[in-house]
């Protein structure tokens, strides 16, 4: 009897380099358009991830080919404090072997970066319906952790307009001035503080990882109350294709409650609609304990997709 079975091509691993930055995103944007329905990938965004100051490419990074075609791609860092090593993993449809290999040697070196601290994991946010089958995560001691939703909202310049200041709020942009950068800082770790997945960066660091290089600081807002100083930010960026982008939006925890949030999105809406954008986003905690996913749904914003964390501990034998 012939054995009929087929013979998949070769697979061969090698690290990535800045010169695949167009490669890998063009992967990422094909898994895009099984995962969400179009592609939202930009190539600006691979370049920062393979230009990172805390990446080693030789040693943190994988590429995945199977006749000669790229399918899969992964990478690690470690810029979220001792023992948390965060990580990507992407891979088209219907190739476990590629998905299997890039998962073992990111957990290899994963172990190697937390080597000597207590409690290490390591992370990946993906998909909830993503193109790597979930099985092969749950059978090598995986467990879904967190549940983030991507949420969008449609702009129209001519509703979507400047709202009222509320009484004795002052709001200022991060453009002309060094100091304000450092407020913004301060106040993302001050009103992230508390949050799932936070990592407390000191300020050059945050920069790093915040890729600051594209951040159009006039589209970084300090908001300012008489007595209290400053008391919110909104920092936005408008470097993706598909959409402005809400990175955080923060009140100092005393001062929720009072609008100053809402404020802070009906400002946003109104300068991205001023800027010709159709479409602005953002993500969110669905436990987040401050009230955020009402508050964003309250102004018009509505499930794009969801992202969950998956988390593996690891253990040193592995």
């Amino acid at each position: 009897m012939t054995d009929k079975t087929p013979v998949l091509p070769a697979l061969t691993v090698r690290p990535a380099g800045p010169g695949d930055a167009a490669d890998i995103c063009a992967l990422l944007n094909a898994v895009d358009v099984v995962e969400i329905g179009r592609p939202e990938t930009d190539l600006g965004s691979v370049e920062a991830d393979l230009n990172h100051p805390d990446v080693d490419l030789a040693t943190d990074s994988w590429l995945a080919f199977q006749d000669g075609r790229l399918v899969a791609y992964a990478l690690v860092w470690t810029d979220s404090g001792p023992g948390r090593v965060d990580g990507d993993h992407y891979v088209l449809p219907d190739h476990p072997e590629a998905a299997v290999r890039l998962l073992e040697l990111m957990e290899a070196r994963a172990r190697e970066m937390a080597a000597g601290a207590a409690g290490g994991r390591l992370r990946l946010q993906l998909n909830v319906e993503p193109t790597l089958d979930l099985s092969l995560l749950t059978a090598r001691g995986y467990r879904s952790v967190r549940r983030y939703q991507v949420m969008t909202r449609a702009l129209d310049p001519g509703s979507d307009l400047p709202p009222a200041t509320p009484e004795g709020l002052s709001l200022r942009h991060c453009a002309a001035d060094e100091a304000d950068r450092r407020r913004a800082h301060a106040l993302v770790e001050e009103t992230f503080a508390e949050h799932f997945g936070h990592a407390h960066r000191a300020y050059e660091p945050w920069l790093d990882h915040l890729d600051a290089r594209r951040l159009d600081w006039s589209l970084v807002w300090i908001a300012s109350l008489p007595g209290e100083g400053d008391v919110a930010v909104l920092l936005s960026r408008d470097d993706r294709t598909s959409m402005g982008w809400f990175s955080h939006i923060g009140v100092r925890k005393d001062l929720r409650g009072r609008g100053i949030g809402g404020f802070l999105l009906r400002h946003g809406f109104a300068a991205y609609a001023a800027r010709g954008r159709d479409t602005v986003g953002l993500g969110v905690d669905t436990h987040n304990e401050t009230g955020a996913l009402a508050l964003y749904e309250a102004h018009g914003m509505r499930l794009h997709y969801a992202v969950d964390t998956w988390e593996l501990p690891l253990h040193s034998e592995g």
